[in-house]
């Protein structure tokens, strides 16, 4: 056996850098934190071959003293905690010690800086064997600049791995933006190979954050995207979400930061995930950048070299108010809620799915509604659910015309106490229907122009929350079980199964330990008798296990509810009169979740007027 001896110096931050350092996007990450934590508010950075041959980061923050400058290339020197209790609740990005000694063994390293009211700046290179500072006078102004040449020059093995130069660069400029995207106080200019990428001014309110978010994350995200600002129990979640019509193939639209630092975080993704299943097309993603703030000592940040994972003190906490809040802002998106952008889809099932649900309710002049009618033929009649916009007393008559129909409704409207507008109307956001479409569509007229509505898929919803609220009203139905199910489980299961008994029993599952590593199924949900028990079981104490909470039995539940209210809604070339069609638009506006069916299809779309003129070259 070979001898213990020490590791050298470059050979072990070399090992060090393998954790911190993986390709030039590491290197501006860990380079961009500590400009922040400077307190910096502009970074100005310079690349070259995809940051292998340079990567240069400026920025205007605090600098650093020329005492300290001996250390800022060793390992394990910060000026960020100094005692284990600081490690507890950490504020700042950075706090390791590691980045640049690390940086500094796989690369050609200088660092120049210079405080307020310094005589000169001073520059810092890591040079020799035992990578020794050696420092040298330089004119600089406040701030800090660090080039790094060279990446892996003395580390073939790491550098034959890289991508090519442009793959390279996207992973680079993702990091630039996520950071971007994490301060909007401060600006940030992005040069690759002398040519200008981004440049993005300091951005002081939530106009000008969406300005920067348009331009990071995209356009036609701010169109489909819904601010929220939520805060409860020591927690604030903040940000923006898109509508789950603006779904993605790929996760690769999910920005989520703690304190300011983006994290990937598997708590955090079954949270949204959870939010966004009774509306998101299978396969789909959903889109979001959100801010999660609370105290520094409720999140263990020193999990991973990294620091891209973080560990939540009371995680089931935190899980329940991200599900909770989003649960409740998809929930509350009404036709008349969503942002206005009309849109057509234009071939194929990825821009189905990219395809806005839009329109608000906006006053009209002339242009009136079809109030809710009776539907019998179907399980759920529709009935009107906002009586405070639409007047209840009209009912159009049968083969009445469209503008009979207005006439009617604002003569009734114009003497209501409900009438909002000066002129005595409101039109409901989806319009009036003027007729059915092969027996599957629904053609209406609003404000903005055309309305299409898949009748099926809009019943099918509204049928599934109906049922949903009366199971809510009643609550979960249980039934004992013929023969009591022993299950064998682990101690750690029987334990978890034990302290959470109040739990199951919410949900309508009575569960008794018999063992240390036994446990005896009594009682089940009605709705699920003919259920795998052992399997929902075993599943729903893995994710109290992992997150704290479950939704597994509940999931069950609307997906039962869910095929009944797909079998019991109105089908295809069923022929529906005027006020049906009035009734189903109106039921609708007033239903939870009403743009996607149960599914996660879209239930409508909306066609401008000046989309219509495009098709036909007017104007031109």
């Amino acid at each position: 056996m070979t001898k213990i001896r020490l590791l050298d110096p470059r050979l072990a931050n070399q090992i060090a850098a393998g954790e911190v350092v993986e390709r030039p996007a590491s290197v501006v990450k860990e380079l961009l934190e500590n400009s922040l934590d400077a307190g910096a508010r502009r970074i100005e950075l310079d690349i070259e071959e995809g940051g292998v041959k340079l990567i240069r980061v400026r920025d205007d923050g605090a600098g650093i003293a020329e005492d300290d400058l001996p250390l800022a290339l060793s390992r394990h020197a910060t000026s960020k905690i100094s005692v284990l209790e600081d490690l507890e609740s950490v504020a700042s990005l950075g706090f390791r010690g590691e980045a640049l000694a690390s940086i500094s063994s796989v690369s050609r390293l200088c660092l120049s800086t210079a405080q307020e009211g310094s005589v000169s700046g001073w520059s810092a290179r890591s040079e020799g064997r035992d990578m020794e500072t050696v420092l040298a006078p330089v004119g600089h102004p406040r701030g800090t600049t660090v080039e790094v040449r060279d990446l892996f020059f003395n580390t073939p093995a790491r550098r034959k791995f890289l991508r090519t130069e442009k793959t390279e660069f996207n992973h680079l400029e993702e990091v630039v933006k996520r950071q971007a995207l994490s301060r909007y106080d401060v600006g940030f200019s992005l040069r690759h190979n002398g040519r200008a990428v981004h440049s993005l001014k300091p951005a002081d309110n939530q106009l000008e954050q969406e300005r920067r978010l348009a331009a990071v994350c995209g356009p036609a995200f701010m169109e489909q995207a819904l601010y929220i600002d939520r805060e409860a129990m020591g927690l604030r979640l903040w940000g923006w979400v898109a509508l789950p019509s603006f779904s993605r193939s790929q996760a690769d639209l999910q920005h989520f930061y703690v304190n300011g630092r983006y994290v990937r975080d598997r708590l955090v993704v079954h949270a949204v995930r959870q939010a966004y299943r009774d509306v998101l097309f299978h396969g789909r993603h959903p889109a979001f950048v959100l801010y999660l703030e609370l105290a520094p000592a409720a999140v263990d940040v020193n999990v991973h070299p990294t620091k891209h994972e973080v560990r939540f003190r009371d995680g089931r906490t935190v899980h329940d108010f991200i599900f909770r809040t989003l649960h409740k802002v998809l929930a509350d998106v009404r036709p008349d809620t969503v942002p206005q952008q009309a849109a057509m889809p234009a071939g194929g099932a990825e821009s189905l799915m990219a395809m806005p649900e839009t329109q608000s309710a906006m006053p009209l002049g002339e242009a009136g509604s079809a109030s809710p009618a009776s539907f019998n033929a179907a399980p759920s009649s529709f009935q009107p659910q906002n009586n405070a916009v639409y007047n209840p007393q009209y009912q159009p008559q049968y083969g009445a015309g469209v503008a009979d129909q207005r006439a009617n409704y604002q003569r009734l409207q114009a003497g209501s106490e409900s009438a909002a507008a000066s002129d005595g109307s409101i039109a409901p956001p989806l319009g009036y229907a003027l007729a059915q479409l092969k027996g599957i569509y629904i053609l209406a007229e609003n404000q903005q122009g055309m309305v299409l509505v898949d009748m099926h898929a809009a019943h099918e919803r509204i049928t599934y929350e109906r049922m949903k609220n009366a199971r809510d009203g009643e609550g979960i139905r249980s039934q004992p079980l013929l023969v009591p199910m022993n299950l064998a489980v682990s101690e750690r299961e029987a334990d978890c199964a034990e302290q959470h008994a109040e739990v199951f029993a919410e949900l309508g599952m009575r569960i008794e330990r018999a063992a240390a590593e036994s446990i005896i199924v009594r009682e089940l949900p009605t709705i699920l008798a003919d259920t795998s028990v052992e399997q929902l079981v075993r599943d729903v104490l893995s994710d109290l296990l992992e997150f704290g909470s479950t939704d597994r039995i509940q999931a069950h539940i609307n997906e039962i509810l869910s095929t009944m209210a797909c079998h019991g809604s109105v089908r295809a070339n069923r022929r529906l009169t005027l006020p049906e069609m009035n009734g189903l638009l109106r039921d609708m506006e007033a239903t939870e979740r009403s743009g996607q069916c149960n599914h996660g299809r879209p239930t409508w779309v909306q066609v401008g007027l000046a989309e219509l003129d495009k098709w036909f070259l007017r104007g031109r």
